[in-house]
């Protein structure tokens, strides 16, 4: 399996706390494929909402491909998550009673074809933040140490 990693959401992990990760498929357009191809994605400020019984990604930034010229997409649309029914259940219940959120980590290739890990996350306070930098100084200080004595 070759996997083409596209775009990342280094702010995520940041700004949420990750409780489950699901791979979902999407549904694109022709000329969205060739802009994922090429690299020319952005989701940080992405977000997936259930919606009538379907999981859809919100705000994911896919550039528009030049040699499509007027038949090309709209970069910003709302694009279908391709979920087992079970999946999409189990996602809209979490964020409706419990008020979680549905984030995407990353977007890849899979032998050729588009693939999103979106995450199960709750959102971290400004400490939880500042807890979460300090524990990795720390750590980061400690790795450091080990290093130095041998």
């Amino acid at each position: 399996m070759a996997v083409k990693q596209v775009a990342v959401n280094k702010k995520a992990r940041h700004d949420y706390e990750v409780l489950k990760v699901v791979e979902a498929g999407l549904a694109l357009l022709g000329s969205e494929i060739k802009s994922i191809r090429e690299g020319r994605v952005q989701i940080r400020e992405a977000y997936a909402r259930p919606e009538g019984g379907e999981m859809w990604l919100i705000g994911a930034h896919i550039s528009q491909y030049a040699p499509a010229g007027d038949a090309g997409h709209e970069p910003t649309r709302k694009r279908k998550l391709l979920l087992h029914k079970s999946q999409i259940r189990e996602l809209s219940r979490a964020v409706l009673e419990q008020g979680l959120t549905l984030v995407p980590l990353r977007m890849y290739l899979k032998d050729g074809i588009a693939k999103v890990e979106i995450a199960l996350a709750k959102g971290k306070k400004r400490h939880d933040k500042r807890a979460a930098m300090a524990k990795r100084d720390a750590e980061r200080e400690m790795a450091r140490a080990v290093r130095h004595r041998q």
